[in-house]
């Protein structure tokens, strides 16, 4: 299989180890909106694209997959209040995406881990729920989208939960999200419900980026042939 890599930083590159490890070639490597230009004659090749870039280029970089017919899969958070309009655009066209606020099997498996848990709590609203991301220093956004995908998950099944906001909340019906960049972190979840007399605490830590990378090339593989617009979590699943 022929990749094209969007965003050629520390997960770029971690993406382009597993796809060598896998025999798949890279054959174009886009950093910048100037590399377009330099690099388009190679994208042109490209059977599926891997993009991990920056909020501030990941929709340009989804456009012009689209206007390529180019199966993109996305990795790179920050962009989900237009994600109605691109998927309307990806539908429309007929194009093929796969995004996810996370790529790691083991960040998914938490996911519904903490869906179950979310159900069972939403019993005992003596119990304030808060959560703790931790990431490396190079992440841009924040709340990470692996945070804000657990708080919809917890919105979703605690009714006295409506919104999330940043730092701790001083309010029962709001999700507090504290966020910490620390230098070399991959990334650490912690979801915490408390109350006056104990506490449970569910906790999901990357040992590297390896399993981002990994999902990511999973997809790629996945999403060759298929037309849609479809989530991580739900194709991990339903392998189909």
């Amino acid at each position: 299989m022929k990749i094209a890599l969007l965003g050629y930083g520390k997960m770029g590159k971690e993406i382009e180890k597993i796809c060598i490890e896998q025999n798949h070639t890279i054959v174009a490597r886009i950093d910048n909106m100037k590399d377009w230009d330099k690099y388009g004659d190679d994208f042109s090749k490209a059977d599926v694209a891997i993009e991990f870039s920056t909020p501030a280029t990941v929709i340009e970089n989804i456009k012009k997959c689209f206007n390529h017919n180019t199966p993109i899969i996305v990795g790179t958070t920050g962009w989900y209040e237009q994600k109605k309009d691109l998927k309307n655009e990806c539908l429309r066209g007929n194009h093929s995406f796969v995004f996810g606020s996370n790529f790691s099997v083991g960040v998914n498996l938490f996911f519904h881990i903490n869906e179950t848990v979310a159900k069972l709590m939403n019993g005992y609203p003596e119990y304030n729920v808060s959560m703790e991301e931790i990431h490396h220093t190079q992440k841009l956004d924040a709340p990470s989208g692996t945070a804000i995908s657990i708080a919809d998950i917890i919105i979703k099944e605690i009714n006295q939960i409506d919104n999330w906001g940043k730092g701790k909340s001083n309010t029962d019906t709001t999700l507090g999200i504290e966020s910490k960049r620390i230098d070399s972190t991959p990334g650490t979840h912690t979801i915490t419900y408390s109350s006056d007399i104990d506490e449970i605490e569910l906790k999901h830590t990357a040992k590297s980026r390896a399993g981002f990378a990994k999902g990511a090339v999973y997809a790629a593989e996945w999403i060759i042939g298929k037309n849609g617009w479809f989530e991580f979590k739900d194709i991990l699943f339903n392998k189909s």
